[in-house]
């Protein structure tokens, strides 16, 4: 099995911070999202990226994959976990391939290490239920907001006859506005039973895939609204994207940092509630000013009787 260095993946250094490392996720997840990018590859390199992000993103996988990093990975290129590994945090993950869960490198180092396939057991039990089986489902934001179906394909672990290693593939039906962390159920559908012994059942646990432009709040869609200093001081008409199409919205003259515009309806929905969408803006300076555009401004702060250190009573 080969290593993936997420850190590579994303183009960032090991060292990077939390902001770093979410900024190079949207950017390369805007690249290569489905939904704009119908190049061959595109999407599996979406997931790629998605699954890095998930790592990366969370303190105690990153804490974990960093000491696999150091003393898991070979000069070849392969991987093979340190001695007595085990992963502290669990993902349930048990599947390789996006649609039921992550790779297979996820898998091995994520996965539910322990769970207790019962492989290790030295007793016979007569007519025992198969366990469960519990494989994380990645959802994309726009698929919540209608009934939708996804191909979930697994592998059964060994039950405690030595049953298992069966592939299974199978269509199941996603509700409208799953959210992250819910289950779905599926009876019978997970590992075989002993001596006649019922199955065990299946559990998809919803991962929603981080977006590259939006957050979520509960059932409300969150975007970063960035504005130009003029466009804040003079107003403004912006085309905004949601997750159901573009809309315009018009931005007040005066409008400082943090105003956050709702749009009622535009968020996630389920069959008792929908979110609102909401806008919320940042200020964003120039990388470069040119010789005039400094002058300009330097005219602003002259004829502008403006304090914003005010509150602080400060008359300077």
């Amino acid at each position: 099995m080969d290593f993936k260095d997420y850190y590579k993946i994303l183009g960032v250094d090991p060292e990077a911070d939390a902001k770093t490392i979410k900024t190079a996720y949207r950017k390369l997840a805007r690249k290569y999202h489905p939904d704009v990018n119908p190049d061959a590859g595109a999407e599996d390199k979406f997931k790629e990226v998605a699954e890095a992000y998930q790592v990366l993103k969370d303190s105690e996988l990153r804490a974990e994959f960093d000491d696999l990093r150091k003393y898991g990975r070979r000069s070849d290129g392969g991987f093979q976990p340190p001695p007595g590994w085990q992963a502290a945090h669990s993902s349930g993950s048990q599947a390789g391939g996006f649609e039921g869960g992550f790779s297979d490198f996820f898998n091995s180092v994520f996965g539910d290490h322990g769970q207790g396939f019962q492989q290790s057991q030295q007793y016979y039990q007569p007519a025992s239920r198969g366990q469960d089986v519990e494989i994380e489902l990645p959802i994309f934001l726009e698929e919540t907001l209608t009934p939708t179906e996804k191909t979930v394909a697994y592998t059964l672990p060994p039950s405690i006859t030595g049953q298992g290693g069966i592939k299974k593939q199978l269509k199941v039906k996603v509700p409208q506005g799953v959210m992250e962390g819910e289950r779905i159920r599926l009876v019978g559908q997970g590992q075989l039973g002993s001596q006649g012994a019922g199955a065990g059942d299946l559990y998809l646990h919803i991962r929603l895939v981080p977006h590259p432009l939006f957050d979520v709040s509960g059932h409300n869609i969150l975007l970063t609204l960035p504005l130009a200093p003029w466009e804040a001081v003079l107003g403004t008409k912006i085309t905004v994207p949601t997750l159901t199409g573009k809309i315009s919205l018009t931005v007040p003259a005066n409008t400082p940092a943090g105003k956050k515009f709702r749009i009622k309806g535009k968020g996630l929905k389920s069959k008792s509630i929908t979110g609102d969408f909401l806008a919320i803006v940042k200020i964003v300076m120039p990388a470069a000013t040119s010789e005039q555009g400094k002058q300009l401004w330097q005219q602003l702060a002259d004829q502008e009787a403006f304090n914003p250190r005010g509150e602080w009573g400060d008359k300077s």
